[in-house]
């Protein structure tokens, strides 16, 4: 992979670009997360999960596509309010791996599986969330159609998602810490040269919040709001699946 994530590799390439990317820096992503975010990561997953059950999901089967390690997941099975099972996707089985230690105990099943085609029929889940995974995609607009096949009708999705902020003189700090200081503190800690790279590109080239919110409407979901986090670093999505638009022919589970 090398250098190559510097910048975005070809839609055609970039799965199997960005799995093992995912794949390789598994044993420290957690750490990683924590230090870079200076641990406010764990603040976005909980405010995600808090917006989640606002909507009062029916108790039953909640999908965490994009799972990576868990920790949404995990943030989600430990609410009070939360009733039901958690199936946890990725396509990166070194992610799940490494948060399947985490979870031993909790109401959460991993499954390998590629988000832009779930092996679940439609209309399984009484909720989904994703976190920092749709940035990722080979093809957006299929990700969120497909998450809008395997949610019920009525039900919500929320998605946290890295953003740039727009405040000019905050902007410009931001941007030189991605630039510059991530990267080289994400090779440090994760001894992987690119993986660390690939993320401020990524998210440099990523829709706007309003222009995410225009995606997952097209996408088949309703009455979508969104609100950004930490002076614009994180945006929050949640809209409601709709009725019938976006959805793609079902594929059969396993």
């Amino acid at each position: 992979m090398g250098a190559g994530l510097k910048t975005l590799p070809p839609r055609e390439q970039k799965a199997s670009a960005v799995r093992r990317m995912f794949d390789a820096i598994a044993p420290r992503y957690d750490l990683l997360n924590h230090l870079l975010s200076l641990n406010q990561d764990r603040r976005w997953r909980r405010i995600a999960v808090e917006r989640l059950l606002q909507h009062r999901p029916a108790p039953g089967w909640f999908l965490d596509a994009c799972a990576g390690t868990l920790d949404l997941g995990l943030a989600l099975a430990r609410q009070p309010a939360f009733r039901g099972r958690i199936a946890a996707s990725d396509f990166a089985l070194a992610m799940l791996r490494t948060g399947a230690h985490k979870a031993t105990t909790a109401p959460i099943d991993p499954v390998c599986a590629d988000a832009l085609r779930l092996p679940f029929v439609d209309a399984t889940f009484e909720a989904a969330l994703v976190g920092f995974g749709v940035r990722n995609l080979a093809d957006l607009d299929d990700g969120l159609r497909e998450l809008a096949r395997v949610v019920k009708p009525g039900a919500p999705l929320v998605v946290l998602e890295f953003t740039t902020p727009t405040w000019p003189p905050f902007r410009s700090l931001y941007l030189f810490y991605f630039r510059r200081v991530l990267p080289w503190l994400g090779r440090l800690v994760s001894r992987h040269r690119s993986a660390y790279a690939y993320l401020p590109a990524s998210v440099l080239e990523f829709p706007a919040p309003a222009a995410l919110a225009d995606r997952m409407r097209a996408a088949g979901f309703r009455d979508v709001e969104w609100e950004t986090l930490t002076g614009g670093i994180v945006a929050v999505h949640a809209g409601i699946r709709g009725q019938g638009s976006g959805i793609r022919e079902p594929i059969a589970a396993p």
